[in-house]
């Protein structure tokens, strides 16, 4: 097993980020069209960002384990969302912080978000 190659963790991740930025973009602003300010736009970006390095370096810690490619690129992605995106929702949801409609969504959309994110990043990434 060679060391996780952090250049290429960073590299795809800000790929993966991309990703997450767009479809962010396109499903808060655009079809549920979320009232965001510009400071928390700014975060919001930032932390998808860090979103995506954070599922490059998952993916880059099991590839040894289940074999460098795209399947394994979807069940690092997949095991993200199951512990932030569902868990995180499921712990949240019923302080009614924001309408169930959004969590729903944003749960279901992550489902499919964090895996294509993790997908695409980690074509970027290459072991040392």
């Amino acid at each position: 097993m060679g060391k996780i190659n952090l250049g290429s963790v960073v590299l795809g991740g800000l790929v993966a980020g991309v990703v997450l930025n767009i479809v962010d973009y396109l499903v808060f602003a655009v079809v549920l069209k979320l009232p965001v300010t510009s400071g928390q736009l700014i975060w919001f970006v930032i932390l998808d960002f860090v979103y995506g390095i954070g599922l490059v370096w998952v993916y880059a810690a099991v590839r040894p384990r289940f074999n460098p490619g795209p399947r394994t690129a979807v069940i690092a992605g997949v095991a993200v969302w199951f512990f932030v995106g569902l868990l995180h929702a499921l712990g949240e949801a019923p302080m009614a912080l924001m309408p169930q409609k959004v969590y729903v969504t944003a749960t279901v959309v992550g489902l499919v978000q964090y895996p294509l994110a993790t997908a695409l990043g980690a074509y970027f990434y290459k072991e040392v």
